[in-house]
């Protein structure tokens, strides 16, 4: 059960990120790659773009 709320955690953050990728006003190719990495990584994705996304 533990797991399934922590990965239901993961799911909304990724989500979240993602979403606020595409609405920043980063370039396209930029978008792409942050998108990307969190939808591979998603856990260090989203670390590492709350750290140093763009608008950071």
């Amino acid at each position: 059960m533990e797991y399934g709320l922590v990965g239901l955690l993961v799911l909304i953050a990724d989500i979240y990120a993602i979403l606020k990728i595409a609405q920043s006003g980063a370039s396209d190719g930029k978008k792409v790659l942050w998108i990307a990495l969190v939808v591979v990584f998603p856990v260090g994705g989203v670390i590492i773009w709350y750290l140093f996304g763009p608008g950071r």
